[in-house]
This record gives structure tokens, C-alpha cells and sequence, in this order.
């Protein structure tokens, strides 16, 4: 059984309805690793749905959160921006409500690709409204009890001024550390700038810290289930804390929790080459089909790790997501494949299609996209190669998305080794006797055989083995005098995208110059 479906069986024997809960602090570039909490939790929520039980998600902007420090993405008047909350610091390019609408907004975006349904708040906003207010108090009330329970599960000594609660100054924006006093729902503070003030709890003029804060979520919304990273898992971390702060403090009970392990990125290539910054979540919507990026991350437990290659692990995930699509329209899967179909039908952004969706082979399209820009001549140009009959409007919309996921991977992230541009010259190659030969042998075989891989790579195939030059010298050749190269794609598929009259032209030119 599926690790979803069997969470999903558990949670349905401790409640009634569900409420999952996911979020992110988006005080920077997002890392795709990110991703990982939001599918997670759009499965759970899919498959208990899929059991016919009642069941909502939400996901949490923490807008609230202060800047820690300035990023160096960021300019240097940003400096002056450190310990404000990212909701009033303005938006880095101008263009968005605020720093942190700015950091989240593409990955919201992305999240809409992936087919993520939820609802969305934000921490800022939960503030203004007075959502935290009671939960506030209670920190207050209890805050010796607050102190013990930290004290027990992390093994540190609060501090005698500690306080569960930070005002915002009203001088400097900052949250201010020094508590004077507090009858509700005041608190009296002192900044370090100087200030002194008083700040409503009911409003959003100060917040709860990390491990209060938590805990508070559960409590407000009734969350059943929440996935969140290991470290919060580990012994002694904010979820083991939150279990007490939500029942003793808050009166409320913890959610079934779902730690899951990280992303590690995988390879040499783990920097977009034009920003010059590492994998966002962003980046591996743009180059991943979505319905592939959710599988790759449903596909394994999540208490197990999972390296992403940018690179050519790419190809790689995009074939075994293919091969799975095939195995759950056509049959055949074993023992070891079930979780795997069940993951491809849980990776679905919107629902599974009636039949199998066109399938072109992924690292085939890489090849096609470098030779046109066109879409309508893309199409032109696999159907010399591809059955493209029968094609629907959705499966040319999917096909349309892959074109345009390689090319963002090509422009990106792509090993240089598969790429290439069709030289409009020939170019200057100085052919050896031996090479020449075989070009001849080569013009005559493709004169006349059926145009398609398969049998283009036959022909060459046999055309090198007439003079003795081999595959492996042949096929460079073929390579110089059309890409420049010593080495490109497969070298029959490669030939039948291309027109049988420009291939032949091409050669016959090699051979005219070396006459």
C-alpha cells in the first residue's frame, strides 16, 4: 500500500474530518526542496478525499516572520531592512505587494501547476485579525509552565526574562525582546532603539515565537495532519515541544505528523548558469513536467531521502515516470511496481486522463527542440519519426508543456554534451580519404532507404562497416559536417528529424569540396 493511503487509513480511524496543514517562510530564494512538504501534502489530502472522507488543506505564508539578515541576492539598503517582518519590507523589484509576496508569489504559482489545492493564509494577516490572540494570552497566563515544558524538552534554561512574545516597536519596526509588563491585551516593552510603547495582542504588533507559534496554527485551525522536515522531528525539536505547548498550554491536541527528509541536491550542474544561484522550486516546475515532478517526490517514503540531478537525472526521472505511465494504461506491473502505479495516479495535477497520454520519448524532444523554435514545426518534424495520429488537444497541450520544459532545461541546466545547433553552412572539416569513402557509402544507403531511425541508423550502421572506417569514426564524421561536433544524439534518430533532401545535400557537399 502506498505510504499516502496508509496514512490515510490512519488518520480516518483517529477523526472525523481532516485538516491538513503545510507552509513557508519565504524570506528567500526557494529552495526546490521546498516543494517537498506541499506535494507531500496535497497526496495525503488526495487520498483521503479518494476514501470518501471530508477533508481540507491549508498552506501558511509565514509573512510574519523578521528578515534574519541581508541575503547576498539582496541590495545593500536591505541592511536596513534586518528584524523587520518580511510583510512591510518593501518588494525587491518593485513589482509586488511586498518582500515576502515577492519571494512566494512564482513558487504559489507553481504550486497551481502542480495541482496543489489549497487555502491560502497569511501569517501577517492572521495577526491583524486577532486569530493568535487567545493563544497569545495563555503563553502569558502560563508562562512559568511555558518555561518548564522548554526547559524539559530542550534540555536548555530559559532565561528569566524570557518571553514567549515579541512586540513590534513602533519606533524602529523591529520586534523588540524587552518586556516591561502585560494586562491584557497590552504589553508594555522597551526597544533597543530607545522606544518604549505598548502593543495590542489582538492586532498585529508582535508575535509568537517559533515554538509557540506552531503549536498555536494547530490549535486555531484543528489541524489533524501536518508534514514538516526532520530537523523539527528530531529529539527535543519544535514538534516534540509543540506536542506539549498544544495540549497544556492551548488545550488542543497535535496533528498526526509527517516528517519527511530532505532533497539533496545531486551532480555537477546544481546552478541555474544564468542567475548563477542554486535549484528553486521554480526552477524545477520550469524544467520538470509537473504531473513527473510530483511523481519523483511520491515515488519514495518520505522518511527517505532523495537526490535531484538538474542535469541529466532529469532525463532519467522523466523515462521511469513514462514507463510507469505505460505500466498503469497497459498492464503488466509487478509486486514491486504497485506503489509506484499508485504513485503516477497520485501525481496527477488534475485527475487521471480516460487513456494513456501521448508518449514521446523525452530524450528525443531534447534533441527536436534544438532544431526549431516553432511549435508548429516541431510537430512537422516528429511526425517523420513519431505516430503522432489520433493526438488529442490535451495531449498536444502536454507535449507543448514538455517542449517547453526542455528548453527552460537547455537554457539552464542542460550538460553541454546534449547540446547542439544544425551548422546553416557546411562547415570547414578537412575529410582524410578514409572519411570520404564513407560518406559516399553513406549518400548512396540513405538514398534509398525508409526514412525513420530505426533504419537510417541501420544504414549508416552498415555504410561503415564497407570501407572499414567503423561506427564509431563514421558517425563523427556525420557529426562534423552537421553539427560541428565529434559526438551528438543517437545518430539514426537524429537523421530522420531532419529532412531527407537537406541531409543528402549535406553530404553531397562534403564530398564536392573534398573533390
Amino acid at each position: 500500500m502506498h505510504w499516502a493511503d496508509v496514512i490515510a487509513k490512519e488518520l480516518a480511524e483517529k477523526h472525523d474530518q481532516q485538516l491538513i496543514s503545510s507552509g513557508i517562510s519565504p524570506t528567500g530564494l526557494i529552495h526546490v526542496g521546498s516543494l517537498r512538504e506541499a506535494i507531500t501534502a496535497e497526496a495525503i489530502r488526495k487520498a483521503i478525499k479518494q476514501k470518501g472522507q471530508d477533508v481540507r488543506m491549508i498552506y501558511l505564508i509565514d509573512s510574519y516572520d523578521p528578515l534574519r539578515r541581508r541575503y547576498e541576492f539582496l541590495p545593500q539598503q536591505f541592511e536596513e531592512e534586518v528584524g523587520r517582518p518580511i510583510s512591510d519590507i518593501p518588494c525587491p523589484c518593485g513589482c509586488h505587494d511586498n518582500y515576502a509576496h515577492h519571494f512566494i508569489q512564482p513558487f504559489m504559482d507553481s504550486m497551481v501547476e502542480l495541482g496543489v489545492n489549497c487555502e491560502i493564509h497569511w501569517t501577517h494577516e492572521l495577526y491583524e485579525k486577532g486569530m493568535f490572540a487567545e493563544c497569545i494570552d495563555a503563553t502569558f497566563q502560563k508562562r512559568e509552565k511555558v518555561m518548564q515544558i522548554l526547559n524539559e524538552v530542550t534540555g536548555r534554561d530559559m532565561p528569566a526574562d524570557f518571553y514567549p512574545y515579541s512586540p513590534r516597536c513602533g519606533g524602529c519596526g523591529r520586534f523588540s525582546p524587552k518586556i516591561v509588563s502585560y494586562q491584557f491585551p497590552y504589553v508594555e516593552y522597551r526597544c533597543g532603539c530607545g522606544h518604549e510603547g505598548r502593543s495590542d495582542i489582538r492586532k498585529g504588533e508582535g508575535k509568537l515565537s517559533w515554538r509557540l507559534e506552531w503549536p498555536a496554527k494547530w490549535k486555531i485551525f484543528g489541524v489533524t495532519c501536518e508534514p514538516f522536515g526532520k530537523d523539527h522531528a528530531a529529539a527535543g525539536g519544535s514538534y516534540d515541544s509543540g506536542v506539549r505547548l498544544v495540549d497544556e498550554i492551548y488545550g488542543a491536541r497535535a496533528p498526526y505528523p509527517v516528517p519527511y527528509e530532505f532533497v539533496q541536491l545531486k551532480g555537477k550542474g546544481q546552478m541555474h548558469k544564468s542567475t548563477g544561484s542554486s535549484v528553486t522550486g521554480v526552477d524545477a516546475i520550469r524544467m520538470t513536467p509537473a504531473a513527473v515532478l510530483n511523481y519523483a517526490f511520491l515515488r519514495v517514503n518520505p522518511e527517505r531521502h532523495i537526490d535531484y540531478d538538474s542535469e541529466m537525472g532529469i532525463l532519467d526521472m522523466v523515462d521511469e515516470y513514462d514507463r510507469v505511465e505505460r505500466l498503469h494504461y497497459q498492464g503488466g506491473s509487478g509486486d514491486n511496481d504497485e506503489d509506484l502505479v499508485r504513485a503516477y495516479a497520485l501525481s496527477q495535477p488534475h485527475g487521471l486522463k480516460e487513456k494513456m497520454p501521448l508518449q514521446v520519448p523525452y530524450r528525443h524532444l531534447v534533441n527536436v527542440v534544438q532544431l526549431t523554435q516553432d511549435f508548429g514545426v516541431l510537430l512537422d518534424i516528429l511526425k517523420r519519426t513519431e505516430d503522432l495520429g489520433g493526438s488529442t488537444v490535451e495531449d498536444l497541450k502536454i507535449l507543448q508543456q514538455r517542449t517547453d520544459c526542455v528548453r527552460y532545461w537547455l537554457n539552464g541546466f542542460a550538460p553541454e554534451m546534449v547540446k547542439f545547433s544544425i551548422s546553416e553552412d557546411l562547415p570547414d572539416v578537412d575529410l582524410n580519404s578514409e572519411e570520404t569513402e564513407f560518406l559516399r557509402n553513406v549518400h548512396i544507403a540513405l538514398s534509398d532507404t525508409e526514412w525513420n531511425g530505426e533504419c537510417i541508423h541501420n544504414a549508416t550502421f552498415e555504410a561503415s562497416k564497407l570501407n572499414g572506417i567503423g561506427a564509431k569514426k563514421g558517425f563523427q564524421t556525420l557529426y562534423r559536417i552537421f553539427i560541428q561536433r565529434r559526438s551528438g544524439p543517437r545518430m539514426g534518430h537524429f537523421l530522420a528529424t531532419l529532412d531527407r533532401d537537406f541531409v543528402l545535400k549535406r553530404i553531397k557537399e562534403a564530398l564536392e569540396k573534398k573533390q
